[in-house]
C-alpha cells in the first residue's frame, strides 16, 4: 500500500522529545525524514534511560523510520549543507531556543526566500513571542505552567507529574496538525506557498485545559486537585476491590447510572429523584461514591468488571504495561508488535495509531545508528562527489 504521507520530505533539526517525536510521527506514515543530528554524539535521547546492546530502546522507537544524517550545524560549510537539503524539502521541525536557527542561518525567513513552499515547525517552551520568549523550557515547565499539574494529583498531597513526557507529546501532536494544515493550504488550495506554525510547549498543555478558563472567567472557580474523582460529574471516580486491585468506573450517563445502581443492588438510588440528573447526582457525589465503594469492595476486580460488563456500564482496569502486553483487545489490533532489534534478537513495540483503512503506517526499520544516511542522502540529493563527502568528514563537518 502507499503510505499516506509518501512524498513528503521532512528535515528534523533538534534533539530529544517534542521535535523528533513530531518527526517520528510523519516518518510512520511514510515521509522521507532526515534527522540532523551532531557528528559523534548524536541526538542525546539515544542515551536516555535504559541501554540494550549500547543503543537506548526509547531512540530504537522515537527514531523510527528516520534517516540519519550528522552535520554540524555550527558549521558555516554545515549550515550551507543543511540550507541545501531544505531547498528541495516540504517541512523543517526544529525546537531549539528562539533565535538560534536565526543565529546560523537557518531561520524561516531566510530559508523561505530560497524555498517559499517551505513549511517551518518551530517547536519551544513558551514561543516564539512574548516576554518569556529567550526562557528555556522544557515540558515538565510546559506542563506546569500550562495548568495540568495544578489540578492533577490529590489536594493534600504536592502536585505531581504525568509519569511520561505529556506536555512534549502534546506539542508534538499539535506540531504534526499545524504542517499538515499548512500542506493542505499550499497543495490542495494551490497557493503554493509556506508559512511558519509557532508551537509553546505551555500552550499545547493550556488548550487541553477543557473549561478551566470560563469557569474562572464567569464564576471565579479555581479548579484544583480532586484526586481520581471527576468533579461535576458523577460518579466517575476510582474504587478499590477486594483483591486490592482498583476499578475506573464512570457511570455518570444518566440511563448507565441506572444500570448500575441496579447492577450492584441499589434500586433504592437508581429510583431516587435526586440522582435522575448529572446535576442532582453531582450534589451528593461523596454519598454516592461511598455506595459504590461498599460495592467494590465486597468483589474481586474480575468479578467487578464481568457485573458492569453485563450491565454496559464503562469499567476498566488500571493496567500496568505488564498487563498491557498480554491483554487480548491489544494483541487483536496489532498495538504490541515484534521487530527484529539484532540480527539473533528481537523487541517489542507499539503499534502505530492511527489506523488507517487505506494507507496505514508501518515501522520499517527502527532508530538508526549514528550518521547511518549521511553519505546516501548528500549524494543522492545534493549530488556531491565521493571527493566532496570524503573532505567534509576529514574536517569533521559530517
Amino acid at each position: 500500500m502507499i503510505a499516506a504521507l509518501e512524498g513528503l520530505r521532512v528535515i528534523e533539526l533538534g534533539s530529544l522529545i517534542a521535535g523528533p517525536f513530531a518527526g517520528r510521527l510523519f516518518a510512520e506514515f511514510g515521509a522521507d525524514v532526515i534527522k540532523i543530528e551532531p557528528p559523534k554524539k548524536g541526538d542525546p535521547l539515544r542515551e536516555w534511560r535504559y541501554m540494550y546492546d549500547g543503543k537506548s530502546l526509547w531512540w530504537s522507537l522515537q527514531a523510527r523510520n528516520k534517516k540519519s544524517v550528522t552535520i554540524d550545524l555550527k558549521s558555516a560549510d554545515g549550515q550551507e549543507l543543511v540550507r541545501k537539503l531544505i531547498d528541495e524539502a516540504d517541512i523543517v521541525i526544529a525546537n531549539f531556543r528562539p533565535g538560534t536557527l536565526e543565529k546560523w542561518n537557518l531561520g524561516y525567513e531566510q530559508l523561505a526566500k530560497r524555498n517559499p513552499k517551505v513549511i517551518m515547525v518551530l517547536v519551544s517552551g513558551f514561543g516564539q513571542s512574548g516576554p518569556y520568549r529567550d526562557k528555556p523550557g522544557f515540558g515538565s515547565i510546559g506542563e506546569s505552567m500550562g495548568g495540568i499539574r495544578y489540578i492533577t494529583g490529590y489536594p493534600e498531597l504536592p502536585p505531581p507529574r504525568v509519569g511520561i513526557s505529556i506536555g512534549d507529546s502534546l506539542a508534538a501532536l499539535y506540531s504534526v496538525i499545524g504542517a499538515l494544515m499548512a500542506v493542505y493550504h499550499r497543495d490542495v488550495r494551490g497557493t503554493k506557498e509556506g508559512q511558519l506554525i509557532d508551537v509553546a510547549l505551555y500552550e499545547s498543555v493550556f488548550s487541553l485545559m477543557e473549561s478551566l478558563l470560563p469557569e474562572y472567567d464567569k464564576f471565579g472557580v479555581v479548579r484544583k486537585r480532586t484526586g481520581a474523582k471527576l468533579p461535576g460529574i458523577t460518579p466517575s471516580n476510582t474504587y478499590p476491590c477486594k483483591d486490592g486491585k482498583y476499578i475506573v468506573i464512570g457511570g455518570n450517563g444518566d440511563s448507565i447510572f441506572q444500570r448500575f445502581m441496579h447492577a450492584i443492588d441499589r434500586a433504592d438510588i437508581a429510583e431516587d429523584e435526586r440522582f435522575r440528573s448529572n446535576s442532582g447526582r453531582s450534589q451528593y457525589a461523596d454519598f454516592l461514591d461511598k455506595a459504590i465503594n461498599d460495592w467494590t469492595k465486597q468483589v474481586n476486580l474480575d468479578k467487578a468488571l464481568t457485573i458492569l460488563d453485563e450491565a454496559n456500564v464503562p469499567a476498566g482496569p488500571i493496567y500496568s504495561i505488564e498487563d498491557i502486553v498480554k491483554d487480548p483487545q491489544y494483541m487483536e489490533r496489532d498495538m504490541i508488535q515484534t521487530y527484529s532489534l539484532t540480527e539473533n534478537d528481537t523487541v517489542k513495540i507499539p503499534g502505530i495509531v492511527p489506523r488507517m483503512s487505506k494507507t496505514p503506517g508501518r515501522t520499517n526499520w527502527l532508530g538508526p545508528d549514528l550518521g547511518t544516511h549521511t553519505v546516501e542522502t548528500l549524494r543522492n540529493y545534493l549530488n556531491l562527489t565521493e571527493q566532496e563527502i570524503q573532505d567534509l568528514q576529514d574536517k569533521g563537518i559530517i
